[in-house]
């Protein structure tokens, strides 16, 4: 019985491999260069990408659940369609798939209804199978902590409506409890959907507010100029991709990303733990800074 894990040299994926190494599982992992890919020894790892059709039907020989993520690229849905469907090919009835909470709400923007898409295709191709929808990943925000710790500012555009922010840690063990879950029961389970989320609803002036506790300096919230969000993340991704975000942003201001009664609870449960807090990730970043 053999997990197959895409994306899993990223910020969810390897901690999935991690978690399923740690529980005895036997894991392969989809890779684009072995060679280059930091995987614990115990991973049996190939070589391939969504869109090599070849490879991957190599990758899905003999696998008997798979964990599916899709980086966010422009050809996002075409690569989970191609998967699903060689995935079926295969015989694997057995999916995790890895989409976003709100996808069914924040329409407009391009990842999250390509995402939404693959929901419906999994549901309707009748896979056993379990859609995690995390909210925000707290961890992307390393990605600005010089600029908060540097400008004292924390420049994302969160808003008002507040974001269940969500450590990736939390998602890669959810991810490993849904897959185990599913590999050893011997009948095939519903469809089933679990919003993943952290265990408080933060909005940025939050967020400013616990990087200036963490830090012991003046952290100001830098408001909500989307146009200039786009602008910014340009600088460091292709124009396709930033006007994507901004759109997520913008819907992060008129909806925010909040759990549904019951969530906290159910994901408490499931990790058997209090879920990780943004307080808890930013002392962490400082403190390997």
């Amino acid at each position: 019985m053999t997990i197959l894990v895409t994306g899993a040299t990223g910020t969810i994926g390897r901690h999935v491999v991690e978690q399923l190494v740690s529980r005895g599982a036997d894991v392969r992992a989809l890779v684009r260069d072995p060679a280059k890919a930091d995987i614990p020894a115990e991973v049996s790892t190939v070589r391939g990408d969504f869109l090599d059709v070849d490879s991957l039907r190599q990758a899905l020989s003999g696998v008997s659940t798979l964990f599916l993520l899709n980086a966010v690229v422009a050809d996002e849905f075409t690569q989970a369609l191609i998967a699903l469907n060689l995935a079926r090919e295969a015989g694997i009835e057995r999916v995790v798939y890895l989409s976003v909470i709100h996808s069914d709400v924040y329409v407009n923007v391009p990842h999250f209804a390509g995402k939404f898409g693959v929901e419906r295709m999994i549901e309707a191709m009748g896979f056993s199978a379990t859609i995690l929808r995390p909210a925000y990943f707290m961890n992307n925000d390393v990605a600005i902590k010089d600029v908060v710790t540097g400008h004292g500012v924390y420049p994302m555009p969160i808003g008002g409506k507040g974001l269940a922010m969500v450590d990736a840690r939390d998602i890669g063990e959810i991810a490993v409890i849904d897959l185990l879950r599913r590999e050893s029961s011997p009948a095939v389970l519903p469809l089933e959907r679990i919003n993943v989320v952290g265990p408080d609803t933060l909005t940025g002036a939050d967020i400013a507010a616990i990087w200036t506790e963490a830090s012991g300096r003046p952290v100001a919230y830098g408001g909500e100029d989307t146009a200039a969000f786009e602008r910014n993340s340009r600088q460091f991704m292709p124009g396709w991709m930033a006007y994507d975000m901004r759109l997520m942003a913008e819907r992060f201001l008129t909806d925010g990303m909040l759990p549904e009664t019951g969530d906290r609870d159910r994901l408490t449960a499931l990790l058997g733990r209090p879920l990780r807090s943004y307080r808890r990730f930013a002392l962490e970043t400082l403190a390997a800074a």
